[in-house]
């Protein structure tokens, strides 16, 4: 029962999630090398290359040389993303419909407000004079 202690189990966890954090790092810096406009093809075929040839050293080398690029790709990704989010809410809201009541609507509120005895006559005249009057 005791083969493989407590420690163990913690250690081959701690492992297995080094591993993926390798793995993700190694995947965002291929991304950055594809979606940096200032590297030539060349360039990216060359970063490429050497990040999957001989990975820990690429990668290592990579963060180094263009580690601050790599944040600035990013802010400026996230910068354009939300920038178009914004314009796309903004178009969204003006090709929407309003959704004030027409006249006929409000008219017919009123209507149901004066049968069921929530506004006398002359309240209804009044409003209805002053929907009238806005439309």
């Amino acid at each position: 029962m005791n083969d493989y202690p407590l420690l163990n189990a913690f250690l081959t966890m701690l492992y297995f999630f080094l591993w993926i954090m390798w793995f993700f790092l190694l995947f965002k810096i291929i991304a950055d090398i594809f979606r940096d406009d200032s590297l030539s093809g060349w360039g990216k075929a060359g970063w490429t290359v050497f990040v999957c040839l001989l990975p820990f050293l690429g990668v290592f080398v990579y963060l180094l040389a263009r580690g601050r690029g790599m944040g600035e790709r990013d802010v400026k990704q996230v910068r354009e993303q939300e920038q178009a989010f914004r314009a796309y809410v903004q178009q969204a809201a003006e090709t929407t419909p309003s959704a004030a009541p027409t006249t006929g609507e409000e008219l017919s509120k009123l209507a149901a407000l004066r049968d069921h005895g929530d506004i006398t006559p002359a309240e209804y005249e009044q409003a209805k004079t002053k929907v009238l009057a806005s439309h």
